[in-house]
């Protein structure tokens, strides 16, 4: 016999209560996972770095790795091109100014002085002929004025004598104009004699002071060149520390070419690369310092070079007050240069957020510390330390530095 199958309600039928069990165990791993919502990101807070707003004094620094230099360095560059002889002193002696450091050769050189010695000699030689041909001159010219004279004294009587016979018409005319025109002759050529001798005398001083001049050209040239022999001894310029000497024996050196260096140990000096960020902020006269067996020394910037090298350029630093016991060339130090005056700011510490979020925004702990929530801020400057804020925060708010990259586009975080 049929009989009537009731039909249960909604909420006694074992699918219904299947299918709601499955819709809430979807619903809580949907908020365990996701948060309360798609823009909610539940995290653990052991994993966060969390930090306090606060105010303090911030200076703005960098910090840079220096290596220690010598305060002066010279150079020691081959004045004269020639071939390494001999090596005296090795690279790291003490040195004092004028030592002999390597010696060079050069024959073209030694054939350049025999040569500058030879015409030397030889103009030498000419001077003294050219003195001794004029002496000889001189003297000739002396004993013709001597023998005009005579000449001229003796027709000077004979004319004389003639001129009171041939008044009183005891000669013939034409032996008194004899006498005469032999007087006038011998008067004409004393007065050449002597324009002569005045000529000469001109010539001879004028050709003696030209050769003595090139005598003494030739003298400077010879003097320069045995000068430039002189410079094939290589020596120290300064008292000091000899470094990168670069010289083999035997090895040929051209005029000009780098041989090595003399570090002069008075004091020194800290050279650093700086990114060129900061080439219109750092000038000379900031301070600076670094930390060296346990203690603070510090430092001034005293040159800062204008060109830029694979998008850095170089300062010198050098120390303000004592140098480090036992500081040596060649030592790096990580150096911290000001670049201004310390000032109160407001300040959160340096962290991973910045690179996903470009210091626009941050997120900022809610004082029940239960959750996080986004929020936009201006940075300003900042140091390896801490980023100086603008807007967005108050001090003793909390503020989570770690890397965001993990939390998408998350506006609030549930801390758990």
């Amino acid at each position: 016999m049929d009989r009537i199958i009731e039909k249960k309600p909604w909420y006694l039928q074992k699918k219904n209560w299947y299918l709601a069990i499955g819709v809430i165990a979807i619903v809580i791993l949907y908020s365990a996972f996701l948060g309360t919502s798609g823009l909610s990101f539940r995290v653990d807070e052991e994993t966060l770095s969390i930090a306090d707003v606060k105010n303090d004094y911030f200076q703005e620094y960098i910090a840079r790795t220096g290596t220690v230099n010598p305060i002066t360095t010279v150079y020691l560059d081959a004045i004269e091109g020639g071939r390494v002889e001999e090596i005296l002193l090795e690279e790291g002696s003490m040195v004092k100014k004028g030592d002999v450091i390597l010696r060079l050769s050069n024959s073209e050189l030694n054939l350049q002085i025999l040569n500058s010695e030879a015409a030397f000699t030889e103009q030498v030689n000419r001077l003294r002929d050219t003195r001794l041909s004029m002496e000889q001159d001189r003297l000739n010219i002396k004993r013709n004025l001597l023998d005009i004279d005579l000449n001229l004294a003796k027709s000077k009587r004979q004319y004389t004598r003639n001129k009171t016979f041939y008044e009183k018409d005891l000669i013939a005319q034409e032996e008194f104009e004899a006498s005469r025109d032999d007087y006038f002759y011998h008067k004409k050529v004393r007065d050449l004699l002597l324009e002569r001798q005045k000529t000469d005398s001109l010539s001879r001083t004028i050709q003696i002071e030209r050769l003595e001049s090139n005598l003494r050209k030739m003298e400077d040239n010879l003097d320069l060149v045995r000068e430039k022999l002189q410079n094939l001894n290589v020596k120290a310029p300064v008292s000091g520390q000899l470094g990168a000497l670069n010289a083999e024996l035997g090895e040929s050196k051209s005029k000009g070419q780098r041989l090595g260096q003399v570090n002069v140990l008075d004091n020194y000096k800290i050279n650093a690369m700086v990114d060129e960020l900061y080439i219109a902020r750092l000038n000379k006269g900031l301070n600076a310092s670094f930390k060296f067996n346990g203690k603070e020394y510090q430092l001034v910037v005293s040159k800062v070079y204008p060109e830029v090298r694979n998008g850095q350029f170089e300062i010198d630093l050098k120390f303000a007050s004592e140098l480090p016991n036992g500081i040596r060339t060649g030592q790096t130090f990580r150096t911290k240069i000001e670049l201004g005056e310390p000032r109160e700011a407001l300040l959160i510490p340096r962290g991973g957020f910045f690179q996903s979020t470009g210091g626009q925004w941050i997120f900022v702990v809610d004082p029940s510390e239960e959750f996080a929530v986004r929020r936009e801020i201006k940075l300003g400057n900042q140091n390896p330390k801490y980023y100086e804020v603008l807007e967005g925060l108050e001090p003793g708010e909390k503020v989570i530095t770690n890397s965001y990259e993990l939390y998408g586009e998350s506006e609030k975080l549930l801390l758990k």
